[in-house]
């Protein structure tokens, strides 16, 4: 695959201004409508047969693609057994903390890195589709080549989500939302196996880039979640950071994917790829997935602002995984409730010469404090 092609005849063009959320959302509709008006054809065999002629994935691109999500589950495996279980349990970590720690620290360490190849890719190369989305669409001709540094992206991408979904029905312990996780893992495939296929892999990226900062800091949150305590002991270090973590993924989610992603994707999508090509193939199906994938950034982000809410007016003290195993709530609630029960009357005053003597109690245990 060649790389770079036609970046140069990109780069002559007039940038053009990003919109505000008004301009947005007036433009946008305009030209869904015009469109939709102007669709006559549209229909189940218009449909298929636009599949059939735009198109365009490999046997061996299908074959590197089960290859790698192999390679992925083996890396994970290896890394678990020689490095991230040895280690969660020299810290003496508590132990549904040693059984989560793993997941995390292979999911900081993967998005860390395919997060910094799209960084790479869309500010130190000569890509312009950041600063100037309207151009992921310039130039655009149906079976085109995939620039090689591209197609590793989508590469890395697309088998680590054929991995993930192994990954979380056979690797990963079974939680409450294990179920939507493989719902999650399967929609994103099909986005990201789309796009390529259809070759809208310039949108594909700057969706990718918008997306995994997040993972980053929401594992990066976690693992200090899990190092708070160890060993029997607190460590205050650890849990300023899983709130700094906290506070920055809230920030982080709604600029990336509140404010740049409609902003500067939908608007690409649904504006600038009828100004460039005025047949482009699935222009509301492709659609449709992005506007679905922004409702669903809105619901969570909703459920962030009010976990954060709930820890900066004390009802909840301090961050802590939410996601917890089938079962475990319950089992806790229940423990709870009986320590309740049992606990002496006088116990209250135990706890402030605790923390008088520079110790700190968490789940009814007495611990160290340790910066």
């Amino acid at each position: 695959m060649d790389s770079h092609t036609d970046v140069d005849s990109m780069s002559v063009r007039e940038v053009e201004p990003m919109p505000g959320y008004a301009g947005l959302v007036t433009r946008a509709s305009t030209v869904m409508i015009s469109a939709l008006r102007d669709c006559s054809a549209c229909g189940l065999e218009l449909s298929k047969r636009t599949l059939l002629e735009n198109a365009y994935i490999t046997w061996t691109e299908i074959g590197l693609f089960f290859m790698c999500a192999v390679m992925w589950t083996q890396i994970r495996r290896g890394l678990t057994e020689c490095l991230f279980k040895p280690f969660a349990q020299w810290c003496c970590l508590q132990p549904k903390d040693t059984a989560k720690m793993p997941e995390s620290a292979w999911k900081l360490v993967f998005y860390t890195m395919s997060w910094s190849y799209s960084t790479y890719l869309l500010f130190f190369t000569n890509y312009t589709f950041f600063h100037d989305p309207p151009s992921v669409f310039y130039d655009w001709k149906s079976g085109m080549t995939v620039p090689t540094d591209i197609a590793i992206a989508y590469l890395i991408q697309g088998s680590f989500y054929g991995h993930s979904i192994y990954a979380t029905v056979y690797m990963d312990d079974w939680r409450k939302d294990s179920t939507v996780m493989v719902v999650h893992h399967l929609v994103t495939l099909a986005l990201i196996t789309f796009s390529y296929a259809f070759r809208f892999h310039n949108i594909g990226l700057l969706v990718l880039f918008l997306h995994d900062i997040n993972d980053i800091q929401l594992e990066f949150t976690k693992l200090n979640v899990y190092f708070k305590t160890r060993g029997g002991d607190y460590y205050l270090i650890h849990d300023i950071l899983s709130n700094m973590g906290s506070v920055s993924f809230s920030i982080t989610w709604f600029w990336f994917r509140l404010y740049w992603f409609p902003l500067k994707v939908l608007y690409a999508t649904c504006v600038s790829s009828l100004q460039s090509v005025s047949n482009i193939p699935f222009y509301f199906f492709f659609n449709f997935l992005l506007l679905t994938l922004l409702c669903m950034n809105i619901y969570w982000f909703l459920f962030i602002v009010a976990f954060v809410a709930k820890v900066l007016t004390g009802q909840m003290k301090g961050v802590k995984d939410l996601r917890e195993y089938e079962g475990e709530e319950a089992a806790q609630r229940a423990a709870a409730l009986l320590k309740a029960q049992q606990q002496p009357q006088g116990e209250d005053a135990g706890h402030l010469n605790n923390s008088a003597e520079g110790k700190h109690v968490q789940n009814g245990i007495t611990k160290e404090k340790h910066l």
